[in-house]
């Protein structure tokens, strides 16, 4: 069971997990954008910074705080039944 009563389930195939029984495992994933200083080309630092600002606030400006905090920073719970966190650790990046 959760902390709110409902009955814990595999995020995967949605199988009932049991705490204490060792049949499921929790996966932490943490991504963070590429934290590399970006690439500026000698024609983007000849070009209006000033306009480009003012266009990436303006783009900004429409989008929800949480929006803008995935697109730097996402940290992910999963719980997975031991068939299931198997073929995921075995193939991880499968499409």
């Amino acid at each position: 069971m959760t902390e709110n009563g409902s009955p814990l389930l595999c995020d995967r195939c949605g199988t009932r997990l049991t705490p204490g029984k060792g049949n499921f495992y929790v996966v932490r994933i943490l991504a963070v954008a590429d934290p590399t200083s970006p690439v500026i080309s000698k024609e983007e630092l000849a070009a209006d910074v000033r306009a480009e600002i003012e266009r990436l606030i303006e783009q900004m400006a429409k989008m929800s705080e949480q929006q803008l905090m995935d697109q730097v920073y996402r940290r992910l719970l999963l719980y997975l039944c031991v068939p299931c966190y198997q073929r995921w650790i075995d193939h991880p990046v499968r499409k």
